[in-house]
């Protein structure tokens, strides 16, 4: 069975949302002081398992956990062990800032995570520190290598661009894969309800790549993955180099994904204004059948 949207789109990815709370207040991401869901109103393990359970009946093949920050919530590799166990679910994969990552690279692993994306927006201690309100920059580093030791791969490390903010640092990213494995990726700063966002801050994906070519020619690969992301290699890189066009050229015509945020609600879109209320289905006493028809 197969899941489809009006589109259809065969939608075979969700991304979870297991927290809606961080340990960072980034400058594009959540205001100081911003108000956090009561933990009861947040999806206890087992009803994200269940639901991932009934996605995957139908047709959801990977899983991404999200937040917030997902290894701010405890014991996530518990829930990872339990979303390992699905039938027909094949790929788990984590989105996180990376401070705690050392930490739990390890366990995430046995437990059945195969991989991580890794947000890091700036290599500059000082400037990565005033961006996240307080992050430390070393122990990301720290987070990133672990991962890659524990055989959680490929890392990816996910880049927002801003203009005036750390677009200086574009081709000091950009030479990361000449040493080192990691698929690097800009992403063009998109609208949000909190950021203040504007569009001379978007710088567009073209003009990244032009930065980066004063380094060396950038050559195509071919990644084997449904996803936004267009690839491309330095001459001699270990890693790649990816481009992500979020506001120059939307990727809704591919888009294959679900996203199921902290309370419950699941939407077929980022931005859409529809969803579904599935945590109080659950707890009003919805069979699996039923979550299924919503």
């Amino acid at each position: 069975m197969s899941l489809s949207d009006r589109y259809h789109r065969v939608v075979d990815y969700m991304r979870v949302s297991v927290t809606d709370r961080c340990n960072l207040r980034c400058l594009y991401c959540l205001p100081r002081g911003g108000a956090e869901a009561v933990y009861g109103d947040i999806l206890s393990y087992e009803e994200i398992e269940r639901i991932v359970t009934v996605a995957a009946g139908l047709g959801v093949r990977k899983v991404r956990l999200t937040g917030g920050e997902p290894l701010a919530r405890k014991n996530v590799q518990y829930l990872v062990g339990r979303l390992a166990r699905i039938e027909g679910l094949e790929d788990i994969s984590l989105t996180t800032n990376g401070l705690l990552l050392s930490r739990y690279a390890e366990e995430l692993k046995e437990a059945g995570l195969a991989r991580v994306n890794v947000s890091l927006d700036s290599m500059r201690p000082q400037r990565y520190r005033e961006m996240t309100g307080g992050g430390d920059f070393e122990r990301v580093l720290q987070g990133i290598e672990a991962a890659h030791a524990a055989g959680l791969r490929p890392v990816k490390i996910n880049v927002v661009v801003i203009r005036g903010l750390n677009d200086d640092e574009v081709e000091d990213f950009a030479r990361l894969t000449l040493a080192t494995p990691y698929h690097v990726r800009f992403i063009e700063f998109m609208p949000g309800s909190q950021n203040r966002w504007s569009r001379d801050k978007c710088i567009p994906v073209g003009e990244i790549k032009e930065r980066i070519e004063c380094i060396a020619p950038l050559t195509p690969v071919r990644i084997r993955r449904h996803g936004p992301a267009r690839y491309y290699r330095l001459a001699g890189a270990e890693g790649v180099l990816g481009f992500i066009s979020a506001v120059t050229h939307h990727f809704c015509s591919d888009c294959n994904r679900l996203r199921l945020s902290a309370d419950g609600m699941i939407r077929p879109c980022l931005f859409s204004g529809t969803a579904i209320d599935l945590r109080s289905a659950i707890r009003m006493g919805a069979s699996d059948a039923e979550i299924e028809r919503l």
